[in-house]
């Protein structure tokens, strides 16, 4: 019988409902109960004309209808009504303390003293909120009470959706100042002193074998993300400033997310990043200490072959599989697999077969059938193994292991029974399913014959 996974809801049906019915969906769901008990600790006795209550709320509003400046965010607080009730605030105002003033008569000579009892109007001053934003920052940097939400929630979201956090996700955005980033000649800092500079570089390489590189460059924040790809939610976050390293942050929002939540190391069966996050020592983070599937696209850093002269930038690198260079099974940057025959020296691409969870290794099989070979398809040429030492030349008629420097045939005791993977064990490619060796590494790979 088919069945349907069940969805939570749909973002379009979010974005469809009205403005306070969203908002009050994110209030009616956001666990603040402690940050506002902490703000209203932080007020004492202080004078309550703006409630801390009704004042985080109005910052929430702030965020949920993407408001800039705090001055946009007043500015619509002063123009509708209902989004002070919601908030909290009262939308008539309040009694202000009388205060006196001189009546003047029709040339301008003081009469008497009368008594005035003006309204204040109910929307805070744009000094009040100021003041109230500087104590919630002050909060968070004391306390992590603001961020620690995203926990509380995590753990709700955990126990209402078994595949919430199965397929993770990281990207990094530009959170640009409003800030131009220019030095004051008299203070020597910005106008925004928490913001720095940050640069983004992407380069490649076009049909025509031409290079290109773009820059961006901005002055501000970074935001580092983790979220749920398939139901499209958080999980962590960190803002930075602009110049924080993508890599350094992931490598610590992972060992601090995975720390904090054991479970959804468990419930993870893969991570997508994208090109410039391709490292070593992520995959191993991943794979090895987590046993999480990194799907993250291959950077080309083959560099001797592309310099040699009369390189064809169109064709793709290959290199042996063998430790010694040898052999006629070939790879590229990218994990594809294929095998040179010796006798037609034509590039055949290998079948994948499959992934070996206890030897850490791919299995890969030539394509063709032996009874679609003749003896000018070099068959004969190609089930005579070559005799030299660590050689895999003509291994393509029979099961065979490439082996790279320093790997044993035999796997420990330990290995084989399903324990973290050697560091160094490889690459996920993204036109490849599963595991495939790197120059260098310690993993294995493993290929059967035409047969």
């Amino acid at each position: 019988m088919a069945t349907q996974q069940s969805v939570l809801f749909s973002w379009d049906d979010v974005e469809g409902l009205p403005e306070l019915r969203r908002l009050g969906f994110v209030l009616d769901q956001l666990p603040d109960e402690g940050v506002v008990s902490a703000l209203v600790a932080r007020r004492g006795r202080g004078r309550d004309e703006y409630p801390a209550r009704a004042m985080w709320r109005a910052l929430v509003a702030g965020v949920v209808f993407g408001h800039g400046s705090s001055a946009s965010l007043l500015r619509e607080l002063g123009r509708n009504p209902a989004l002070l009730g919601v908030c909290g605030f009262d939308p008539l105002g309040r009694q202000a303390p009388p205060r006196r003033t001189l009546a003047r008569n029709a040339e301008g000579a003081a009469t008497s003293v009368v008594e005035v009892r003006p309204r204040r109007d109910g929307i805070p001053t744009a000094w009040a909120f100021s003041r109230f934003l500087s104590n919630v920052v002050d909060l968070e940097e004391r306390t992590g009470a603001v961020s620690g939400m995203v926990d509380a929630l995590r753990g709700r979201l955990m126990a209402e959706l078994p595949g919430y956090g199965r397929h993770l996700g990281y990207d990094g955005k530009a959170v640009p100042s409003r800030s131009t980033g220019s030095t004051s000649a008299a203070t020597g800092r910005t106008s925004d002193p928490d913001a720095d500079w940050g640069r983004h570089e992407t380069s490649g390489v076009d049909r025509a074998g031409r290079a290109w590189k773009k820059v961006k460059r901005w002055f501000g924040y970074r935001l580092h993300l983790i979220a749920d790809v398939e139901h499209e939610l958080p999980v962590w976050f960190e803002v930075t400033r602009a110049s924080r390293s993508e890599h350094k942050a992931l490598a610590a929002g992972l060992d601090g997310l995975f720390g904090a939540e054991p479970g959804l190391t468990l419930r993870c069966a893969d991570f997508v990043a994208d090109r410039g996050l391709d490292s070593g020592p992520l995959r191993r983070r991943l794979w090895d200490g987590h046993r999480i599937r990194p799907l993250v696209d291959v950077r080309e850093m083959w560099r001797e072959e592309r310099a040699e002269p009369g390189h064809d930038p169109s064709k793709p690198i290959l290199r042996s599989l063998a430790a010694d260079g040898g052999g006629n099974i070939l790879r590229t940057e990218k994990g594809e697999v294929s095998c040179r025959c010796p006798a037609t020296k034509e590039l055949r691409p290998m079948a994948f077969q499959g992934f070996e969870a206890d030897r850490d290794a791919l299995k890969y099989r030539c394509r063709r059938r032996p009874t679609a070979w003749s003896a000018r398809d070099g068959r004969r040429a190609c089930a005579t193994p070559a005799r030299r030492p660590g050689s895999t030349g003509g291994w393509c008629a029979s099961p065979w292991r490439a082996r790279t420097a320093g790997r044993s045939r035999r796997r420990p005791r330990a290995a084989r029974r399903g324990s973290p993977a050697t560091p160094g064990a490889g690459r996920l490619s993204g036109s490849t399913p599963g595991w495939t060796t790197a120059s260098g590494s310690s993993a294995t790979s493993r290929a059967g014959g035409c047969g």
